[in-house]
């Protein structure tokens, strides 16, 4: 049985058979500077182990598993410094956050659990997006695997175009396509040390950061391993809609689903685009 436990006005515990599963917090109490917005942290195994990493030291902007958006007409939902064309990376104070505004649904019946809730994405004091969010859990015990399917849909709140880039559509810098839908892992989850059962492979046979890595394709798969425990773990990241052109990284874990490439999306008034991604942790 999956269970929710709620921390007041912060965040939801999931629960099964009295571990927990993951952690969603809603309100995010993370500096300006970092983007806040809603996220998952810890993401557990069933097994226990904790996948996700938040706040590393590296790049504390990367908040466990989240949804962002790189930069969007100058507002920067991923949090820390902007990519600027011909002058690197630069701090500047245009990171936008994502609030909380109602909930939908907060249910759990057996194996499964539902949540929905509204938020909206601002830049300071404007508001550009209205977002509703439906993240659906279901345990699979026989099989030693859960899954997460997060589906949102954003709308264009704004009187005008909005355009959605990454570093690489709108600074210049090559493969860095980062956006979207973003799994920040442990540390050692990728770390191979000669064992090559510890691998990234993606759908169509590709394997190795350098072939999965901006290629298309609609799955890809990490097969790592957890210090301590010792334990193994399969994590399966599946975009529902088709192929997409993944982003990831293997010495500090990081994967990305971005919903755009290498151009902008330009998004009219009133119009919006939604995303439909699954994630499935399995204890092999």
């Amino acid at each position: 049985m999956i269970e929710l436990e709620h921390e007041t006005d912060l965040a939801v515990n999931l629960k099964f058979a009295g571990k927990l599963l993951c952690r969603y917090v809603y309100v995010s109490s993370c500096p300006t500077e970092e983007a806040p917005r809603p996220f998952f942290h810890p993401v557990n195994s069933l097994a226990g182990d904790t996948l996700t990493n938040f706040r590393p030291n590296d790049h504390p902007w990367h908040h466990g598993l989240s949804l962002t958006l790189n930069q969007v007409s100058g507002t920067t939902f991923w949090g820390g410094p902007t990519f600027v064309r011909d002058q690197g990376y630069q701090w500047l104070t245009n990171q936008g956050s994502q609030q909380h505004i109602a909930w939908l649904r907060q249910t759990a019946a057996g194996a499964t659990a539902s949540l929905a809730h509204r938020i909206e994405w601002r830049a300071r004091e404007e508001v550009l997006f209205r977002e509703e969010r439906h993240l659906d859990i279901a345990v699979d015990a026989p099989a030693k695997a859960w899954t997460l399917r997060w589906r949102s849909r954003l709308e264009n709140v704004t009187a005008r175009t909005l355009s959605l880039g990454n570093p690489h559509s709108v600074g210049g810098l090559a493969g860095s396509h980062y956006t979207g839908l973003q799994f920040r892992g442990a540390r050692e989850l990728l770390d191979e040390h000669l064992d090559p059962a510890i691998k990234l492979v993606a759908e169509g046979g590709l394997e190795g950061v350098d072939a999965v890595h901006g290629a298309s394709a609609r799955w890809m798969e990490w097969h790592g391993q957890l210090d301590t425990t010792l334990r193994r773990v399969a994590i399966r990241f599946e975009n529902n809609t088709g192929p997409l052109h993944w982003f990831v990284r293997r010495n500090s874990p990081l994967a990305a689903l971005p919903l755009q490439f290498d151009r902008d999306l330009e998004l009219a008034p009133g119009a919006a685009f939604t995303i439909d991604h699954t994630l499935t942790f399995t204890d092999p």
